[in-house]
């Protein structure tokens, strides 16, 4: 098991992670609110804006601080110092 920082010190099984997408179009949103409304949303934004939405296999969505490019860079290992740098 392989464990991803997504933002703040939480931590995401990426054996487990299905997409990462931008929270910006209509279809995601409404997947999120879908997703709030069912109890399956976990808030990993510590009250900062969602820049990635992160969907797991277990229908369960993570909302990350952190854009897409960066979850996606720290899976490769390209991973930066600390997460202020990504989050303003």
């Amino acid at each position: 098991m392989k464990l991803l920082n997504v933002g703040f010190g939480n931590m995401v099984n990426t054996t487990r992670m299905v997409a990462i997408v931008s929270p910006d179009s209509a279809p995601v949103k409404r997947l999120v609110q879908d997703a709030r409304d069912a109890g399956r949303v976990i808030d990993a934004t510590c009250g900062r804006r969602t820049r990635a939405v992160i969907v797991m296999d277990s229908d369960h969505v993570v909302l990350s601080p952190l854009q897409p490019e960066t979850v996606a860079g720290r899976m490769e290992g390209k991973a930066k110092s600390t997460d202020e740098e990504d989050v303003e």
